[in-house]
């Protein structure tokens, strides 16, 4: 058994953000960080990679590179957790004893929820931006297909930033168009929700690019079943629950995704298996020395690293105040941010709070399509990442 003052769990955006604000404000303090991966990714850039903007390896670092100095490395998973007794059991079964505890393994990505997806995926024009091991074969079929039906999807349920599968969408219909290949191409994007985005003012915009594209945006269509051999996606209404087929040439998957099972199993969780926090102060509702943000919480805003750029210096701030016997009074207002791709050289810049009102960065109306923001996500975000956020500096 093994005591450490604070231990994180996750080593994503989320965990290393808090691990460097931590140890910028309090050299002194005894932290340990678990995490099973060697390679820690930018995910944001790997709609690019879709997109053939980038190589996937451009998106990785070494886990070890990016885990701040003094803080302990326990590379290993989380099994199990034991909150009453202040304690975690790992996968290798190590058990862990702390003060003061830090969830933040991100989100699960589900890809046995859709049949036949796990098996096909990255073969036969069926792609998916949401692994490292999978995201090349999505710039290989989009370039491929010359005519056809190009298909895309979103499932029911929170995602890894609910714009995404819009934008691979958005980039391969300018690719098509660029090649000269657009008018043999019918570009269909299917969701399981109601309409294309949650926030009134960037969802009429993003209206207006789908229709000005041609896509043929289909709602309340949820993808249960592929059928490779026949190139078939299966979808259920969401409302009927009538069966609806659609062939395609190419399909972009973006899979259902969840908390993780050791935390939705676990008493940490609360409604949907997230870990249940204040949505304010980003503390336990009901064990006063847990926190947790990112992915795997419960706040009720998009799942992105913008919105752990804000959510971490509020948990710093609090966790602190906690450590010191002082109330935790910083507040997270629910910001989050979704760059918008709308194609090789435009982004919609989307940021928004709790109340689903814009709360933007510039002097300008960031709904209109921008080619300065699509060069912003190009560049300027993945360096804010690498050398901000993982440092603890913004």
């Amino acid at each position: 058994m093994t005591h450490h003052q604070i231990v994180i769990v996750g080593g994503g955006t989320a965990g290393i953000t808090v691990a460097a604000r931590l140890r910028n404000a309090d050299p002194s303090l005894d932290i340990a960080l678990v995490e099973p991966s060697d390679k820690h990714y930018y995910q944001p850039l790997w709609t690019l990679v879709g997109g053939g903007i980038f190589r996937p390896e451009v998106s990785g670092r070494e886990e070890a590179s990016v885990i701040p100095r003094g803080v302990k490395w326990i590379k290993d998973a989380v099994a199990t957790f034991q909150p009453n007794d202040n304690q975690l059991t790992t996968r290798d079964g190590q058990t862990l004893t702390y003060d003061y505890l830090i969830v933040a393994p991100g989100i699960q990505v589900n890809w046995d929820k859709v049949k036949g997806l796990k098996e096909s995926v990255g073969k036969d024009g069926v792609c998916s931006n949401y692994s490292i091991n999978t995201v090349a074969s999505t710039w290989k079929f989009i370039r491929e297909l010359k005519e056809g039906t190009a298909l895309f999807t979103q499932p029911a349920g929170a995602v890894k930033c609910g714009g995404a599968p819009q934008k691979i969408c958005y980039l391969a219909e300018d690719h098509f168009r660029r090649s000269g290949v657009r008018d043999k191409v019918n570009v269909i994007f299917t969701s399981a929700g109601p309409r294309l985005f949650a926030v009134e003012e960037y969802r009429e915009v993003l209206e207006e690019v789908a229709a000005r594209k041609g896509v043929d945006t289909r709602f309340r269509h949820n993808l249960t079943e592929l059928r490779p051999e026949s190139k078939e996606a299966i979808y259920r209404h969401m409302d009927t629950d009538e069966e609806i087929v659609i062939k395609y040439d190419m399909i972009h998957v973006t899979p259902p995704m969840g908390a993780p099972d050791f935390v939705a199993h676990s008493e940490l969780a609360g409604e949907g298996g997230w870990v249940d926090v204040d949505k304010y102060t980003l503390r336990h509702n009901r064990f006063s020395n847990v926190f947790s943000l990112g992915d795997a919480s419960s706040l009720p805003t998009s799942k992105t690293g913008a919105a752990i750029r804000k959510q971490a210096p509020v948990l710093v701030d609090n966790l602190l105040s906690v450590i010191h016997d002082r109330p935790p009074v910083a507040q997270y207002d629910g910001y989050t941010s979704c760059p918008v791709v709308t194609g090789y050289d435009s982004l919609v810049l989307a940021e928004f709070n709790y109340e689903g009102r814009p709360a933007e960065t510039f002097p300008f109306d960031q709904a209109q399509e921008r080619f300065s923001m699509f060069l912003l996500k190009k560049f300027g975000l993945p360096a804010l990442y690498w050398h901000g956020m993982l440092k603890g500096r913004v």
